[in-house]
């Protein structure tokens, strides 16, 4: 662990020199990712899926080589289980990347998968303050909700979901199962 911070600390240290701190998205990035969830919303499931992959590829780009380099290597240790390395890479993102909100994102997914529920909560509303568009961001704090007990509010996040991207197919999942216990049902 203490090596693992020591290498974090000196790969952030060297990747620094190379940090352009992320803004909000150009105009012509968000006209790209506008037209991107239009076609998700309208399109059928064959052609949503390629827009659903093209707009989560623009959402994980930060702007700076250096910190997309961060957001990979968190992922690449939460893909292995290893979430207190992810965390930490993570963390060094949003440090360095306080407008990135993918990076609050898949922090907030490492520390759900760490079990730390408060900090994933709060990092999920801090993805959404900066991408309220971010239907994975929404589909986790409904997860996270769910897991809570607050079903009702859950379901609702599920459908929000879905108005964003119709075809999610976890979301509908979410959704159907929230239904079996008679929450989102109609008379």
């Amino acid at each position: 662990m203490r090596m693992n911070l020591v290498n974090l600390k000196h790969t952030v240290a060297a990747l620094g020199v190379l940090v352009l701190l992320c803004g909000p998205a150009d105009a012509q990035d968000r006209g790209r990712i506008d037209t991107l969830l239009e076609t998700l919303r309208t399109e059928p499931v064959e052609v949503a899926r390629v827009a659903e992959r093209d707009v989560v590829r623009e959402w994980s780009r930060s702007g700076s080589a250096a910190m997309d380099l961060l957001l990979k290597r968190g992922r690449d240790a939460l893909a292995v289980g290893e979430f207190v390395t992810a965390i930490e890479h993570f963390t060094a993102l949003t440090d360095h990347a306080p407008d990135f909100a993918e990076g609050y994102h898949a922090r907030a997914t490492a520390y759900y998968r760490a079990n730390l529920y408060g900090p994933a909560m709060d990092d999920l509303q801090t993805s959404l303050a900066l991408n309220p568009d971010n239907f994975n961001a929404i589909f986790g704090l409904g997860i996270l909700l769910e897991e809570l007990g607050d079903n009702r509010k859950a379901a609702q996040l599920y459908r929000r979901v879905l108005a964003l991207n119709p075809h999610h197919k976890n979301a509908e999942a979410a959704l159907e199962q929230l239904k079996t216990v008679g929450i989102g049902r109609t008379l």
